[in-house]
């Protein structure tokens, strides 16, 4: 009888026990059964009009970012900031002709003992050696064309070439024929040979070096 009293209150425990672990068991909060509803809920499907405004903004986007392109642009805003591109665009011709043009301007200067002519064309910090090979800065060349009393009657450069060395450095060499009255009123018949360096700053381009030798006369 004991025996079979204690298989009824071991049944008895196990129900209880099996009972109370339901009501602990945890139900699942309103979040978590709104979650399981939108993640069931399928994808919303793309119209075709949309799908190909999509396509055609990601190539729009693709082309934009092309290294070609990104190389095109950079190239045109290179051209344009360049100092040397802005000295030709002002005067409408390239940079040879530019530096071609202000040799000879230098020139017809000597001639007319025009003093802030040749000092525009030269830095504050030129250097040059002349042809009786003393050597001087602007000033000294600005002394030397104002002292001078020769009257030209005609002063042109001849054979000129341009070497450029990158974008804001040239070297130009040339001669000049030069025929006048010296002071002594005796004609002279002289021709120069000379080598000028130029250099392009902030947009413009001024004489830096330069080198003159007496070919011929005296």
């Amino acid at each position: 009888m004991k025996f079979i009293m204690s298989l009824i209150a071991v049944a008895a425990l196990s129900s209880v026990a099996s009972a109370f672990a339901q009501d602990e068991s945890p139900s699942p909060s309103p979040e978590e059964k709104a979650s399981a509803t939108v993640e069931d809920k399928p994808a919303a499907t793309a119209t075709p009009e949309q799908t190909k405004a999509q396509k055609k903004e990601e190539t729009t986007a693709t082309k934009s970012e092309s290294p070609a392109a990104v190389k095109k642009e950079t190239a045109t805003a290179t051209k344009s900031a360049s100092p040397a591109a802005a000295t030709a665009s002002r005067k409408g011709m390239s940079t040879e002709a530019a530096l071609r043009d202000m040799e000879n301007k230098w020139e017809e200067a000597i001639a007319k003992h025009d003093t802030a002519t040749v000092e525009s064309m030269m830095s504050e910090d030129f250097i040059g050696v002349n042809s009786k090979n003393k050597v001087g800065g602007r000033r000294f060349v600005v002394s030397e064309v104002k002292s001078d009393k020769d009257t030209f009657a005609s002063a042109k450069n001849e054979k000129l070439e341009v070497r450029m060395f990158g974008k804001d450095v040239a070297v130009v060499v040339g001669t000049s024929h030069e025929k006048g009255t010296g002071k002594d009123g005796k004609a002279f018949d002289r021709t120069y040979r000379y080598t000028d360096t130029w250099m392009n700053r902030g947009g413009k381009w001024q004489c830096v070096a330069s080198q003159v030798a007496l070919v011929s006369g005296k």
